[in-house]
């Protein structure tokens, strides 16, 4: 099996098998591995709507008195928490993570690496046990925060907001969330050990890549597969959003980072507010619904022969995919020397109906030339659902073919 993944020792996000937190380097990870998946994905529209800035609530200096204790602050949290439960249809995969509901009509924060590469997203209410479709508001990849909106909820249980600006070290906390991908909530107790730690995280899977977090909030609460996206909370409310951990072993203890809650809520009322930059996605990222690698050669044998040695093999790449299950590098490859390699395309999506398919090689988009994967998976983010662009490739039989696709709405990355 070709092993590409959507685009886009460690601290592991804490997500479950794929339940989901990371694994502690010293700092944090997405899930990238051989490469990235520009898939066909309909979710059904362009994302959630905006609520607007002011559905964010803002840190607060003082919450109504949590008690101390650990059962006492599990009963004033544990109502505003859901159980997030993804389908990763083009990886083959399911996920589980964990969220807060920060606005009664159903604004939920997480981490973004819950929601990555995710086809469906169902959210549980803790309390009810009443479960929810979600969409996607919008995403920070680089600060692993996302926003999602359950449909047609009202009148849910929020959790108490409290602040990080005065959290110190030796404070008790909990961190609560759905450990190990169980359904539940379930909490454990600690202290804060450490502040502003910059950590390295990749994905539990063992991603190759990781990525950098800043001014994280140290804990001895186990944090483990699934936390990710729940509370670490203190009698003063959720001071943080539970989102790496590190195994023990003999040289260390174990230790769990969270995402400072002011850090949060700010990235959070941005993309609540439509405020999209270089690091914060709107809504879903735009898709055309093909399979490529990762790196940064703009050879396409060079990019094959990188791909066989990760996965092992090559062979023929038939018609369309559904995942990339059955993929395999693919045995012809179009006669260029530049470009991007398409390992395969999804069922249905504009690719497909285009006419490409695997061992074609992409080489312009709008006219501009493209070279290696991560290139043009960078001209790609210029883009959002619903514009067309037009798309110039190479054929395995060296036919040249340049067509407009109309971008459809893609997993979140």
């Amino acid at each position: 099996m070709l092993d590409d993944s959507p685009y886009g020792m460690p601290v592991r996000r804490r997500g479950s098998g794929n339940v989901l937190t990371h694994t502690l380097m010293a700092v944090l990870g997405a899930a990238l591995a051989a490469g990235l998946l520009l898939a066909f994905y309909s979710p059904g529209g362009s994302g959630a709507a905006l609520p607007g800035g002011d559905a964010v609530p803002a840190p607060a200096a003082s919450v109504p008195p949590v008690p101390s204790s650990e059962q006492g602050i599990v009963t004033k949290v544990k109502p505003g928490l859901v159980v997030i439960n993804t389908a990763l249809q083009y990886d083959s995969e399911a996920a589980a993570g964990t969220g807060m509901v920060i606005n009664a009509d159903g604004l939920i924060l997480t981490n973004n690496h819950v929601i990555e590469d995710s086809t469906k997203i169902t959210a549980t209410v803790a309390s009810t046990g009443k479960t929810y479709p979600a969409t996607v508001v919008g995403y920070d990849q680089t600060g692993d925060v996302a926003l999602l909106q359950l449909q047609h909820a009202s009148g849910l249980t929020t959790v108490p907001i409290g602040t990080s600006s005065s959290v110190k070290a030796g404070q008790v906390v909990v961190a609560l969330g759905n450990a190990e991908g169980q359904g539940s909530i379930s909490a454990t107790a600690g202290q804060v050990t450490a502040l502003n730690q910059t950590i390295s995280a990749s994905d539990e899977g063992g991603s190759t890549s990781s990525e950098t977090l800043h001014g994280m909030i140290q804990t001895n609460a186990d944090i483990v597969p699934g936390d990710s996206g729940g509370p670490l909370a203190s009698s003063a409310g959720v001071i943080g959003i539970d989102t790496a951990g590190n195994d023990a072993n003999d040289q260390q203890e174990a230790a769990g980072f969270a995402i400072p809650i002011n850090t949060a809520l700010s990235v959070a009322r941005q993309i609540a507010g439509g405020h999209a930059s270089s690091t914060i996605t709107i809504g879903y990222p735009p898709f055309i619904g093909i399979f490529i690698g990762s790196g940064s050669s703009s050879n396409p044998q060079t990019q094959a022969q990188q791909q066989e040695q990760q996965n092992g093999g090559s062979g023929s790449t038939p018609g369309c995919h559904t995942s990339n299950a059955d993929l395999t590098v693919p045995s012809t490859i179009a006669p260029v020397s530049s470009g991007t390699l398409i390992d395969g395309t999804i069922c249905g999506s504009p690719a497909a109906s285009a006419g490409l398919t695997g061992g074609a090689v992409i080489t312009a988009v709008n006219g501009q030339a493209v070279g290696s994967p991560n290139d043009l998976a960078g001209i790609l983010t210029r883009f959002h659902p619903g514009e067309v662009i037009s798309v110039s490739w190479v054929s395995p039989s060296g036919q040249r073919t340049t067509s407009n696709l109309y971008l459809t709405a893609g997993p979140p990355q």
